[in-house]
């Protein structure tokens, strides 16, 4: 069960082209975000649709096949854990921000 403590599975379709850093020793990073949809009918029976948006990273060779193969509108099943991280901006106001760290991609259909 050790395995289910931080993990993630997401289906959703990529909200722009891949941002891919080339790290010092030739390491990559990939950061995109996908979107997420939802549908259920309100009080009125109309179908309402919720868009939630994530922000992924990918590193090393998840990342090489980020750059290669991912584009804006691509749908994609991932897996990986969520991660908390926070940092200072040149104003110095401390902003935080959650993440999955993608170790695991599949890409689907059409788009």
């Amino acid at each position: 069960m050790n395995a289910l403590r931080n993990k993630v599975q997401l289906i959703g379709n990529l909200g722009n082209d891949p941002e891919i850093i080339n790290l010092d020793g030739g390491k990559k990073l990939a950061k995109f975000s996908i979107a997420t949809n939802e549908s259920y009918k309100n009080a009125a029976g109309e179908k309402v649709t919720d868009t939630q948006w994530h922000n992924v990273v990918a590193w090393g060779k998840t990342a090489e096949i980020v750059e290669n193969y991912l584009t804006k509108g691509k749908e994609i099943a991932l897996e990986g854990k969520l991660v908390n991280r926070s940092y200072e901006t040149k104003e110095g106001e401390k902003r935080y921000i959650t993440e999955i760290n993608c170790n695991e991609l599949l890409m689907l259909g059409k788009g």
